[in-house]
């Protein structure tokens, strides 16, 4: 029997093994059904316990009976074209995101002034993230 130090996933184990002489070793499908059950190996050092993952931030919360618009699609914002506080009618352009290499234009749904711009120009978003609040 030799014994051997293995390290799986960066986890250490320490493994015993049955020296056979050469020529002896057969498949395990034609060596018939196993005798015993396997032993189960314990690493031998303790692992860490793994910190707990943060909860996602909370959306944007519009103030007064306003609405928050999200981007559509992951990109870059290349420019913000209105501020807070802006006036803007349906269909104005509020900002353009890049999404694989082309402009979209970010329009605003409605009429209405825009409550908070919660991007700026440069900043990467994912799809869903929160851009402006309109009012």
């Amino acid at each position: 029997m030799k014994t051997f130090m293995v390290t799986v996933d960066g986890k250490n184990y320490e493994v015993t093994l049955k020296e056979v002489a050469e020529g002896a070793v057969s498949s395990p499908a034609a060596s018939g059904p196993i005798s015993r059950a396997p032993e189960v190996l314990k690493p031998v050092a303790p692992v860490a316990p793994v910190a707990p993952v943060a909860p996602a931030a909370p959306a944007h919360a519009p103030s007064g009976n306003g609405q928050v618009e999200t981007a559509p699609i992951q990109g870059k914002i290349l420019r913000v074209e209105a501020q807070a506080g802006d006036h803007v009618e349906a269909g104005d352009v509020v900002m353009i995101l890049e999404a694989m290499k082309m402009e979209n234009e970010i329009m605003a749904p409605k009429a209405g002034t825009i409550g908070q711009i919660f991007v700026s120009d440069g900043e990467t978003v994912d799809a869903g993230a929160d851009l402006y609040s309109l009012e």
